[in-house]
């Protein structure tokens, strides 16, 4: 009878224990810095599958560059050093051409679930072995400089802060892109290092930066941002059918919400932003070249690495 009660007790605990045990830990690492508000909403992604998926999987997000340099993290989550980055697809360009398209969509993250987009971008991603999860970002990009710029020539011989994503447009209107990591930023502008930079609207004023730049170009261009959320395409095939089905139906619940929380957070920022920064314009014809350049030298790079048929879906798939 105690040997028995003593047996039970073990299976008992035994039992208890079990969810414990078997819940999986996904580490991930982003771009910048994960208190960075560009990344806000992928800290929600986070806490929010961590929530439906307590005692089965729980991602730990420990950090950003400063765990793992971010032009190293390609090459870590492709050989599994990490399981999963919040990225930018500039950082794939090279590799993968045809995810250029993700800051030229002019559709929803809805929309291009249902176009197709989506689909295309999973198949892309399984060439570096990564899984394509979903966006985590949303919002028009800007360029922010020292001196106010009067004309489009005055664009010229600026050096420019970049990381990939504004390279083509900055050498096709005649800056000077100069590629610096988010957290030395700062210093370059204030040592002269860089004239300006390319950022969304929000976070150069919590970072510091509008001690520096005094103007913002107000032509807002790749509205729908390139920060997506990306895992090790083997660690994504060993998680069982049930965890990947919930990670991918809370991300397409989770994107809408995204995409109106960034929308009230632009406004916001512009608000907040006050007179820290003037917006400037050019003339009606060098605004639409802006623009125009802006895209369509992204496209013509694409061009140049996919087949005539990839880029017609691509454009299509995008609402271009």
């Amino acid at each position: 009878m105690i040997k028995l009660g003593i047996r039970s007790a073990v299976l008992a605990a035994a039992l208890c224990a079990a969810p414990a045990q078997a819940e999986e830990t996904v580490r991930a690492v982003s771009f910048i810095p994960k208190n960075h508000p560009v990344l806000s909403q992928a800290n929600v992604w986070v806490d929010t599958i961590n929530q439906r998926l307590k005692g089965k999987l729980r991602i730990n997000y420990v950090g950003g560059p400063e765990v793992i340099g971010r032009f190293q993290q390609q090459n870590a989550v492709r050989t599994g050093v990490v399981d999963m980055t919040f990225s930018v697809t500039a950082d794939y360009q090279d590799e993968l051409p045809d995810t250029s398209a993700f800051v030229l969509s002019k559709i929803s993250p809805a929309e291009e679930r249902k176009s197709g987009f989506y689909d295309l971008m999973v198949k892309s991603f399984e060439k570096v072995n990564g899984r394509y999860i979903g966006r985590v970002q949303i919002g028009g990009f800007y360029l922010w400089t020292k001196k106010k710029p009067e004309k489009l020539e005055d664009l010229k011989g600026l050096k420019m802060r970049t990381a990939a994503l504004y390279d083509k447009m900055m050498r096709e209107l005649g800056m000077i892109p100069v590629t610096i990591n988010q957290p030395d930023v700062y210093t370059a502008l204030e040592q002269g290092v860089v004239d300006g930079l390319g950022w969304p609207s929000f976070g150069v004023r919590s970072a510091g930066w509008t001690r520096h730049v005094k103007y913002v170009i107000d032509l807002p261009f790749y509205g729908s941002s390139n920060v997506i959320a990306l895992m090790n395409l083997d660690r994504w095939k060993k998680l069982p059918p049930e965890v990947q089905k919930t990670i991918l139906d809370t991300t397409a619940e989770f994107e809408p919400k995204m995409v109106q929380y960034f929308h009230g957070l632009e406004e916001k920022e512009w608000k907040d932003l006050g007179s820290a920064v003037t917006h400037v314009k050019f003339s009606e014809a060098e605004n639409k070249k802006y623009l125009d350049t802006a895209y369509e030298v992204e496209w013509a790079a694409i061009a140049k690495h996919v087949s005539p048929e990839m880029l017609a879906q691509l454009r299509k798939t995008t609402g271009n």
